[in-house]
């Protein structure tokens, strides 16, 4: 199945929303977050699934047959989608989620790391990152305030609308809306008459929020979407929970009533009639609505098209569907928009003859006043404040690129001063034409004239001087400014490299062999050859400094500010060569001492790996020769046993060897050495073989004494013991020193017996009662000598009675529970009589009288 790929971040088309980084898909949210956006993004589910007359319950259960997603986005985007899978199969379920992800895709968003298998599997993580991604494009990537948009639109729209508010300061989506206040204000700034503000504490956010949830859920329309206390118990509250909660209010003071609020504002404006005095002011009101017709008027037609569009849309799949239909609140049909739409048109139609009817009126009175005051009125602004400019002293303290500018500037005042002459002409004219047609305001007219007049002229001489002053103060910047150049051209490369050798003396280095502390050591030195060259160089940028100083203390140069092209400065440069220089023994000793440290860490891994190579060996020698003695024949039982019990003794007396080495790699641990080329072994592997060539020396011996009591309590003898352990030996194909139950029921047919199934498991079950699957050899020799030797007679009995009694002529029961079989051990106890001879003990035994009558020679 498809995996999309969730960023509604990436892309031209999409780039609506910065990118979050308390996003964490690879982390599971915060418990509060997440319980926050559950309830938040439900209740957004829900006010937009309620318009087709269902809703959900559990966001990401509800979501998962992928009919109730595809039905979401049917309604918030007012299109219809793919025709969804009714069947129940998990197939039909991830069908239906891919259709609505295709969907969102294809609106711009890019997805990441989602899958419809996710979604039907109930993913909470993806499933809440899904729907917070349709909020994004659906909810708030539309919202534009003041040229932002989508988040920053939202936040700024929120900031207009609660600035007037006291205790109000929206900076975010999280701890800004904590006291509740925020909510109140966005609500009492659109509809003052549901919330008494002035009566609200700050103190009290419980309160404050679950008023203003319970007048957004009343009276506008808006979901609760989250209660009090999870935004009050919760330090930080989550940013995608408040967000969109917020971007409900906006939409909710938006729309048609944004539209209806725009009419209402605009009628009254075209409805004014009242007159201006000037033909000016009467061309700017027709200005004025040219531009309403031209910028403003537009965007409202096509929005209120769209708005008619959407609605009949809405209303036309909702009949198809079989749905009610929607019913807007009352005051905001579109037939109440028409309504006011066409209030409007009439009040523009007036408005605009109106306007037309005055100008000409002006034009008839007053055309020859009017463009005399027009003219003196340009030309006056044009020269205010011209004469404090051309007067300013800004040179002196300008740079080379600042006194450019103003050449150019001054230039351009030039070509717009002679530019201004045919005006000042026209003017004088103009007062002449007035004062011959004998206007009634000529005086002033006259006087107005004057003054533009011996401005002018001083403006020409005030000209002539500030051109003068700036090009003498360019060449002289200019020889400053290639000086200022070449010191930052010089002084960059020298800060960088003094910054790196700072950088590389203070480096903290790791090292783990000589070879490595020795290449440092070497770099260090062709570092230090370096230094004489670079003093010499630090001499000639400090040299540059120096002769700009002179020349500004020559001609009293008043310096704005520091070199334009770099940031250093000579005090920067001297403070970090007397830390290279300081740096430079510092990092030498360090150098020497690692070098010490790391002679004695390879004296360290020679000393313990010229140990562990003797002793590693030994221990798998040693290892070796146990097994084939347990395994070879070679003399008796007892000759093997006192061959095991000097190789014991010489393995204990080896011990001192091992502690030698626990005491070296104490040493290695200490000086944090973790590798060693000198040998394999580690001292976990020296550990582990001593203990195992231990183990297996112990019980090697047992095994061998085991052996040498069963021969004795069967009566085998050395021959039949030897040839019990090749047969053992020739059918034990691992080597092991245990057969597995195959290869002792080979051995068995090959020894002539001839045994079902139920057989051999009896068998089993006498050699192996434990049913671990292999037959010990113990367990073997028991077995053989049961089936090889010759009916028991008493005497052979009482011989092994007497060898568990450790030659006494009488057993105690304990003994009997010792080396006996449980079942075997009771049954001799309750038949066995009572010893009565002169040596007898509480609680003897006669194993004589009950040998006897085991085997016919007593009444017993």
């Amino acid at each position: 199945m498809p995996t999309f790929d969730m960023d509604p971040y990436d892309g031209d088309e999409n780039d609506y929303m910065p990118q979050e980084d308390d996003w964490d898909r690879d982390m599971l949210l915060d418990p509060a977050w997440e319980k926050q956006q559950r309830k938040t993004f439900t209740a957004w589910c829900n006010s937009h699934l309620r318009k087709a007359g269902t809703q959900i319950e559990n966001i990401e259960e509800d979501f998962r047959d992928g009919l109730k997603l595809m039905l979401l986005l049917e309604v918030i985007s007012g299109e219809r989608l793919a025709k969804p899978e009714r069947g129940k199969m998990r197939v039909h379920k991830i069908s239906n989620v891919n259709k609505a992800l295709h969907y969102i895709t294809s609106k711009g968003v890019k997805l990441v790391s989602i899958g419809a298998e996710e979604i039907v599997d109930g993913n909470a993580k993806m499933t809440l990152g899904m729907i917070w991604t349709i909020i994004l494009r659906f909810a708030i990537q539309d919202i534009s305030v003041e040229e932002t948009s989508a988040k920053e639109g939202l936040l700024l729209w929120c900031q207009r609308k609660t600035a007037p508010y006291k205790n109000v300061n929206i900076q975010n989506f999280h701890i800004s809306w904590k006291d509740g206040l925020g909510f109140c204000a966005l609500i009492h700034r659109h509809r003052p008459e549901l919330i008494d503000y002035g009566k609200l504490r700050k103190d009290d956010p419980m309160t404050n929020l679950n008023t203003a949830f319970d007048v957004a859920e009343k009276y506008l329309d808006i979901p609760k979407m989250l209660d009090a206390e999870d935004i009050v118990g919760t330090a930080r509250p989550d940013e995608k929970a408040i967000m969109t909660y917020v971007s409900s209010f906006y939409h909710a003071f938006s729309g048609a009533q944004k539209l209806l609020e725009w009419i209402r504002r605009t009628i009254p404006w075209l409805e004014n009639r009242a007159p201006e005095n000037t033909m000016l002011a009467m061309q700017q009101k027709l200005e004025d609505f040219r531009d309403y017709r031209r910028q403003h008027k537009p965007p409202k037609v096509q929005e209120k098209c769209q708005l008619e569009i959407n609605f009949n849309t809405l209303q036309t799949k909702l009949r198809l569907s079989n749905r009610p239909a929607f019913m807007p609140s009352e005051g905001k049909m579109v037939s109440d928009v028409s309504n006011a739409w066409g209030g409007l048109e009439g009040a523009e139609k007036g408005y605009e003859e109106w306007l037309l009817n005055e100008i000409r009126r002006l034009e008839r009175l007053d055309h020859l006043a009017e463009k005399f005051r027009q003219k003196a009125a340009t030309h006056e602004a044009w020269t205010e404040g011209k004469e404090e400019m051309l007067q300013a002293r800004d040179f002196e303290t300008a740079s080379l690129s600042e006194i450019k500018a103003l050449l150019k500037k001054h230039e351009a005042f030039e070509s717009d001063l002679a530019a201004h002459q045919d005006r000042v002409e026209q003017i004088a004219a103009i007062a002449q034409e007035l004062n011959e047609l004998d206007y009634y305001d000529s005086p002033s007219v006259n006087s107005r004239c004057q003054r533009i007049c011996d401005r002018w002229d001083a403006l020409g001489a005030l000209t002539q001087k500030r051109s003068e002053a700036l090009q003498r103060t360019e060449k002289l910047l200019e020889t400053i400014d290639q000086l200022y150049l070449e010191f930052a051209k010089r002084a960059a490369p020298f800060n960088n490299w003094m910054e790196g050798a700072m950088e590389d003396l203070q480096d903290t280095f790791i090292v783990h062999t000589i070879e490595e502390i020795q290449g440092l050591s070497t770099a260090h030195e062709q570092f230090k050859a370096t230094l004489p060259d670079a003093d010499k160089e630090r001499g000639a940028i400090l040299g540059i400094h120096n002769e700009i100083a002179k020349i500004v203390a020559t001609y009293h140069v008043n310096m704005a500010g520091t070199n334009p092209y770099t940031t250093i400065n000579p005090q920067d440069i001297n403070a970090k060569w007397d830390k290279v220089r300081q740096l430079v023994p510092q990092r030498d000793q360090a150098l020497i001492e690692e070098h010490a440290r790391q002679q004695n860490n390879e004296r360290l891994r020679r000393q313990f790996a010229n140990q562990a190579n003797v002793i590693g060996p030994w221990i798998q020698t040693k290892m070796e020769e146990i097994g084939r003695i347990s395994i070879e024949m070679h003399g008796t039982l007892e000759d093997q046993l006192t061959h095991l019990r000097q190789y014991e003794k010489n393995i204990v007396n080896y011990k001192p060897k091992i502690d030698q080495l626990e005491g070296d790699h104490q040493l290695i641990q200490e000086a944090l050495i973790f590798d060693n080329k000198h040998t394999n072994y580690t001292m976990e592997h020296i550990r582990v073989g001593w203990e195992q060539l231990l183990t297996t020396i112990a019980r090697t011996i047992n095994e061998i004494e085991n052996q040498i009591l069963t021969r004795d309590a069967k009566g085998i003898s050395q021959d039949q013991m030897n040839e019990f352990r090749a047969s053992f030996n020739h059918f034990d194909r691992k080597k092991t020193g245990m057969m597995e139950a195959e290869d002792f029921k080979t051995c068995l047919i090959s020894l002539g017996y001839n045994m079902g199934e139920a057989e051999f498991s009896r068998i089993m079950s006498i050699v192996d009662p434990n049913r671990v699957g292999v037959v010990t050899f113990q367990a073997f020799i028991d077995f053989m000598s049961r089936e090889t030797a010759d009916t028991d007679t008493a005497d052979q009995v009482m011989a092994s009675f007497k060898v568990l009694a450790g030659d006494k002529n009488f057993i105690m029961a304990d003994e009997l529970r010792r080396e006996l079989p449980p079942d075997q051990a009771e049954y001799c106890i309750a038949r066995m009589a009572p010893y009565s001879g002169t040596d007898a003990v509480p609680g003897a035994l006669d194993y004589m009288s009950f040998s006897t009558a085991l085997y016919g020679e007593s009444d017993l």
